[in-house]
């Protein structure tokens, strides 16, 4: 069993930055690849990144691909999200995810095993 809780939404204005965490407790942290999706209000839930167990490879969303920077320490079982250059459409609830070796299906929610609350995030002026 993983648990995930994740930290660090809030409301900014467009063109404004967060960085979301998202802390593990379990099983050991460093065996699992994990993702950060986002849902929308009256939307599915849809991928934002992943990285890999070691944290030697990142995918991204086209949408928020050279905004967002997704990056791990396992030594502190701690997974981030450094957005910049927010923009209203990303307004969403966050959610981290745990998953191992997903390898071609990291941007599949089903793919994942664990999963944490969500932490909202507005972006608005």
């Amino acid at each position: 069993q993983v648990q995930l809780v994740e930290s660090g939404g809030g409301l900014v204005q467009p063109g404004g930055s967060l960085r979301l965490s998202c802390a593990a407790s379990g099983r050991t942290f460093s065996r699992y690849d994990m993702g950060w999706f986002r849902q929308a209000p009256g939307k599915e839930r849809e991928f934002v990144a992943h990285i890999n167990w070691s944290g030697a490879s990142t995918y991204y969303a086209d949408s928020v691909k050279g905004r967002f920077t997704i990056s791990r320490d396992n030594a502190k079982s701690t997974v981030y999200l450094q957005m910049n250059r927010l923009k209203p459409e990303d307004t969403a609830v966050y959610y981290c995810a745990a998953g191992i070796s997903l390898y071609t299906v990291y941007y599949q929610p089903r793919a994942y095993d664990y999963w944490g609350q969500g932490t909202q995030v507005s972006v608005s002026s």
